[in-house]
């Protein structure tokens, strides 16, 4: 059975320099349709804000990239206020730093007319895949004995030779 995701540690830190009217949020994708939502931040008039806020996303093996768009709070249906596309190879892969330690980026922001619209500071790291699940076999009690019969095989169990059928049904793949 192979992977079909890999589950991204994301801390989304700041932004700074992004000119907004009101309270801001990030939404953070991997080219998926699950997303994570930051907390509104107020800018306290130093063209600075802060999020600080941790996530788990999980990223599909397929995906190439993830987006960090800052939004405002007062134009929700309207365009983001800033993105940035991150390559997924920034941060994966790379033969000096191992996936799983923490690494600290920093990526310019665009709007949606592509002019430079602040800067967006977060933590990316994957997510080590839980050990695998050590499967614990019950050596059974009472000899079977296997013998055939009809469509099915069938077994004798215990003294009583009573029969169990075991077998596919001949739909299953």
């Amino acid at each position: 059975m192979g992977l079909r995701s890999r589950t991204l540690e994301i801390t989304v830190i700041s932004g700074e320099n992004v000119r907004i009217m009101e309270d801001a949020y990030v939404v953070v994708r991997a080219e998926s349709l699950n997303c994570c939502t930051t907390r509104s931040a107020k800018d306290d008039g130093s063209n600075f804000l802060s999020w600080n806020q941790k996530f788990l996303l999980d990223m599909p093996m397929h995906a190439r990239s993830i987006t960090f768009e800052v939004q405002c709070s007062k134009f929700k249906s309207f365009r983001p206020l800033g993105v940035a596309r991150i390559a997924a190879s920034d941060f994966l892969g790379d033969a000096d730093v191992p996936e799983n330690q923490l690494q600290e980026l920093s990526y310019g922001l665009r709007d949606w007319e592509g002019k430079r619209n602040g800067v967006i500071h977060f933590t990316v790291r994957v997510v080590p895949p839980p050990p695998p699940t050590e499967e614990k076999w019950v050596k059974p009690s009472v000899k079977a004995v296997v013998t055939r019969k009809g469509c099915g095989d069938g077994m004798k169990v215990g003294d009583n030779n009573k029969e169990v059928v075991v077998g596919v049904p001949f739909w299953w793949n």
